[in-house]
């Protein structure tokens, strides 16, 4: 199965010279450490904005039950 590239733009960061010094001896992949920490954030974020939507379907979970059960889920 091929999978799409994605689009990647390059980017300017300053860091402190040291961290991007011992990064580069411990092969640190720089680009994907930021990728990572980005969509972690973005998750986290994402999760506190629909927090009381969540918490609320969990409620009317605990309070109502599945409202389905498939044959296959063991009891």
């Amino acid at each position: 199965m091929a999978t799409a590239s994605k689009r990647k733009k390059a980017v300017n960061l300053s860091i402190d010279a040291d961290l991007a010094a011992e990064a580069k001896a411990d092969g640190t992949n720089l680009s994907s450490v930021l990728e990572t920490a980005l969509r972690q954030q973005r998750w986290q974020k994402w999760r506190e904005d629909n927090r009381e939507a969540i918490e609320a379907g969990n409620a009317q979970l605990e309070r109502d039950g599945m409202w389905y059960v498939p044959d296959w889920l063991p009891e």
